[in-house]
């Protein structure tokens, strides 16, 4: 015989929260540096990882958010980076040898910074030496002594015509740069008019001695284009040797100061040589190419040509650097290179060289999401190419495609030396592994958060005393004793659970900030307990609109839900909806239905295309249940329906499998049910029954219902004993159950809820056979006879009475 179960005792409702405990930690703050609270298997794998030198020792940190996945990982790095030398900075420098090639450079922590300061010093320098430099009598003497040279030449060779000119009554004249011929009558030079005037013959005569004369000074001054080179060689080469001298000294001292950097002083020679070409291009104000001098800023172009671009730069004892990137876009990881427009061409240069997060975490470590990394196949392959080669990948093909045939760099490679922490879902950490070989390879090393943590003694001072310090170091405010008590509550609710607590401390943070709010609309800096509550009610009431709606429905007759007597083949299931970022419990009805016929249990909801694989799987399982059951004798043969009522979206879950079961016998035996009572959980072949999630919310929601209809004393639900333990009921609930006006009763078995739901023994086999009068013997009863009528059974023993009754009549 079955016991009928007595309702839970409020003791087992909630979790057990000793306030002296707590007001003991209150007042006795954590003794050692808390950083963190939990998740020791988390903090083990990414203590390892640090300690761990070689290729490949990377992190994937496995949890879900506000776990404190970032703030664990960045206190644990920043606490690692301390004990590691600064970091080499990188700097790019021109190659003068090929433009689109600049050559890096590594320095020590704060030498960059210097050099840059020293090269601009330099250039302050030549840019005060020049042009004033050639403005010193030693080199004006030596161009003048160039410039007679070519004019002594030029004036030889013009004067020799000229005699010649002159004893044929023919005048040399120079006009603007140019030479003519014009004839002499009695040493008069004539004018055009008076030379038309002349004699035909005589005007013949002076058209050919001209013609003659030109032809003598083409002669003359066929050497004036080799004059004027080797003019401008010696203007050019005094030139040179002017800045040469000028600058030599300059550089001289900063030679001397990074004489045991090879790349630099391999940089300086490059400087040295470039540096005159420079001079006599823009810093030459006798260039007569060059107009508007004025307009051109010429330290801007000096610095653009000569000076190092600064990547990455560090001070002096530095920790290594922690970098979190959290938009990692190829630009945005590997750097990029910026382009500028001139003449509607798109240029750039060394200078344009832009550093990205693998360059400023180079030496140390770097954040970011494992999600936004896999988003871009580029960004992954260039990531995976850098760990494998040691080396920061720079080639831009997206950027590349763009800028077409323009001109683009080739910059040196950066050595690379960092180490990667990706944060990442569980799903996707499972799904990279398995369309990836080389992503174990790479991430050897897995940092699995926990949803829950072990509620012990010292994990609730650790609790206790960070969210202390976070209330007066960030709200500025303090915490009661009934409030942290109700703040532990909120995270065991969080976690579903009597002996953990929610991993999610995020939600405690953020719950005690909204707390404050209400603190200080009462003008208190203590935040009380009922300041607790008020934040959770304030929650519950601005994402509650649905719920309270579908409450309405219900209350208004929309929705079919009894909360009062009996009724057959009816029973109150408890559903959770997830919507959003918001979930919360509400009562379902399920029929069922049952007729003589073959065609099995029937699943509406799999039939209608509503119910997804695992509620459809519990569904079918209740053939399995019927059969062990009952048909041990006989063939299961029947029709059944069953749906839950007024469901018009998909359904998922087994949890309904318990309530649809005993709506199904209910049914078959046409006993009926109690609509007090609402039931949730699923169920085995064998008739067990086993735990389910949202135990919490689904009570709440028919607890709710039953408040708003008034409680009688009656109602309750009935849950998987083994769910027990997941009870955090609110309050409310408590109080309820306290005075007897709401019951929990938690069942192992089909035949315990059926009793409680129909106050009829259910029955226990013995003998191969049911009580007759209990809900199993009913059952079975009931299923052979419709075995019998599908099978035709009921027919066959007619026709053998009839036949019988024939054969007695003729034997009298």
């Amino acid at each position: 015989m079955t016991k009928k179960l007595l309702p839970l005792p409020v003791s087992t409702l909630a979790p057990s929260i000793s306030a002296n405990h707590v007001l003991t930690c209150m007042n006795n703050p954590y003794p050692e540096q808390l950083n963190f609270i939990g998740q020791q298997r988390a903090q083990s794998a990414l203590d390892f990882s640090l300690g761990m030198e070689l290729p490949g020792y990377n992190v994937y940190v496995m949890g879900e958010a506000a776990h404190g996945r970032y703030t664990l990982v960045k206190d644990k790095l920043k606490q690692h980076a301390k004990g590691r030398v600064t970091p080499n900075e990188w700097l790019y420098v021109n190659n003068y040898d090929d433009h689109r090639e600049p050559i890096a450079l590594f320095m020590q922590a704060g030498q960059s910074k210097q050099l840059s300061d020293d090269i601009d010093s330099f250039l302050d320098e030549v840019l005060d030496t020049f042009p004033a430099a050639f403005d010193n009598p030693a080199y004006q003497r030596k161009k003048k002594s160039i410039d007679r040279e070519f004019n002594d030449a030029y004036d030889s060779a013009i004067t020799a015509v000229e005699v010649a000119a002159l004893e044929q009554s023919v005048a040399l004249v120079e006009e603007k740069s140019s030479v003519g011929f014009a004839p002499l009558i009695d040493g008069k030079q004539l004018s055009d008019s008076e030379f038309a005037e002349l004699e035909d013959e005589l005007r013949e005569a002076f058209f050919e001695k001209i013609e003659k004369l030109e032809d003598a000074l083409i002669e003359a001054l066929i050497e004036l284009p080799r004059w004027k080179r080797e003019s401008k060689e010696k203007l050019r080469n005094l030139k040179k040797s002017t800045a040469e001298q000028a600058t030599k000294p300059l550089l001289k001292d900063l030679e001397h100061k990074y004489a045991t950097h090879i790349g630099v002083l391999r940089y300086l020679k490059d400087i040295r040589v470039e540096i005159i070409d420079a001079v006599l291009e823009w810093l030459d104000d006798e260039d007569e190419n060059e107009e508007n001098k004025e307009d051109f800023d010429r330290k801007g172009m000096l610095t653009d040509f000569f000076a190092p671009n600064i990547l990455v730069e560090f001070k002096e004892d530095d920790a290594a650097p922690v970098v979190y990137e959290p938009n990692p876009t190829f630009g945005n990881l590997f750097g990029k290179i910026e382009y500028a427009t001139s003449q509607g061409t798109l240029i750039t240069s060394y200078r344009s060289i832009q550093p990205g997060a693998l360059h400023r975490a180079n030496g140390g470590y770097l954040i970011m999401d494992a999600e936004k990394v896999m988003a871009n196949p580029q960004v992954w392959d260039g990531l995976k190419l850098s760990l494998k080669m040691h080396q920061i990948k720079n080639d831009l093909p997206y950027q590349d495609s763009t800028v077409g045939t323009s001109f683009t760099l080739r910059p040196q490679l950066i050595p690379l030396d960092v180490k990667i922490i990706l944060l990442g879902s569980r799903d996707l950490y499972y799904t990279i592994g398995e369309y990836d070989e080389e992503f174990a390879e790479l991430f050897r090393v897995l940092a699995d958060f926990d949803y829950y943590l072990p509620s012990s003694d010292k994990l609730q001072y650790q609790f206790i005393t960070k969210v202390t310090e976070y209330c007066e170091k960030t709200l500025k405010c303090t915490t009661t004793q009934a409030a942290m008590v109700r703040l532990l509550k909120f995270s065991y609710r969080q976690a579903e659970h009597h002996n953990k607590l929610s991993a999610r401390f995020a939600d405690v943070l953020e719950l005690v900030a909204e707390a404050s709010y209400y603190a200080k609309q009462d003008k208190l800096t203590v935040i009380d307990a009922h300041h607790i509550d008020e934040a959770i009610e304030g929650k519950q009431y601005r994402t509650g609109q649905i719920s309270e709606n579908m409450l309405s429905d219900i209350k208004e007759g929309h929705t079919l839900i009894a909360t009062t007597g009996q009724a057959i083949g009816k029973v109150n299931g408890l559903t959770v909806l997830h919507i959003g970022d918001t979930s919360f419990g509400t009562p379902a009805r399920i029929t069922a239905t049952v007729y003589a016929g073959a065609d099995g249990v029937i699943d509406v909801e799999r039939e209608a295309e509503l119910g997804k694989a695992i509620h459809s799987k519990g569904v079918m399982l209740l053939t399995g249940y019927l059969g062990n059951k009952y048909a041990q004798q006989f063939s299961l043969t029947l029709s059944a329906n069953i749906a839950i009522e007024q469901s018009y979206g998909y359904i998922d879950g087994d949890s309904a499998s318990l309530a649809e079961l005993c709506a199904l016998i209910s049914a078959i035996t046409s006993l009926p049910i109690s609509q007090s009572i609402a039931l949730t959980g699923s169920i085995n072949q064998h008739g067990d029954v086993q735990a389910i999630g949202g135990v919490n919310e689904k009570i709440e929601g028919f607890f709710k219902l039953c408040k708003m209809r008034g409680l009688t004393g009656e109602q309750g639900v009935i849950i998987p004993k083994s769910n027990q333990v997941n009870l955090v009921l609110d309050d409310e609930i408590l109080n309820a159950v306290e005075q007897g006006k709401f019951n929990i009763y938690a069942v192992e078995t089909v035949d315990q809820a059926l009793n409680l739901l129909m106050d009829i023994e259910a029955g226990e086999l013995i003998d191969d056979v049911y009580p007759e009068s209990s809900v199993n013997g009913i059952a079975l009863a009931r299923l052979k006879e419709i075995a019998d009528i599908v099978n035709g059974d009921n027919e066959d023993d007619a026709d053998d009475e009839l036949e019988n009754e024939k054969l007695e009549d003729e034997k009298n």
